[in-house]
């Protein structure tokens, strides 16, 4: 994923549970540069041991979950693909993101929306009959098994 790049950054907080933070990899040079800007623009913290302990337990344990989260992705992504109503391209979920479209068939983006969190189920608007949905460690093959995508039909 990476070949053809000279840095690289990360959230440890998208899908491995850390309540803050992110991580910059590159070269020694381009580091102490990143490291020279965020001061400069008031992004240094001071005592940040405590966060940096949660990034460490994100980079140490959560990574485990992240197979998990992916294949419940897939399902997830299997059941909308079923759903009359909903289309999704199975060959971009590679992660644990789920991208879906809503047929414009009358029921409103709002009314969509409003019908699965009432059956508790979150999802983003991404405006013109576009959704994203995401896994995570709290979310299991269970959950997925029984939500709405499981009844085959559009709410």
């Amino acid at each position: 994923m990476t070949r053809g790049v000279d840095s690289v950054s990360f959230c440890l907080s998208k899908g491995l549970s850390a309540p803050v933070g992110s991580i910059v990899c590159s070269s020694r040079e381009f580091i102490a540069e990143a490291r020279r800007v965020r001061k400069i623009l008031g992004g240094g913290m001071r005592q940040a041991g405590i966060i940096a302990a949660a990034g460490i337990v994100a980079l140490e344990e959560m990574t485990k979950h992240l197979v998990d989260d992916h294949a419940n992705a897939r399902r997830l992504a299997v059941g909308i693909a079923g759903i009359s109503g909903l289309t999704v391209d199975l060959e971009n979920v590679r992660s644990n993101i789920v991208f879906f479209h809503l047929e414009n068939n009358g029921l409103a983006e709002d009314d969509f929306m409003a019908r699965l969190e009432a059956r508790g189920v979150k999802l983003l608007h991404l405006g013109s009959f576009q959704f994203r949905m995401v896994t995570h460690h709290e979310i299991t093959a269970q959950d997925i098994d029984t939500s709405p995508t499981a009844q085959r039909s559009c709410p």
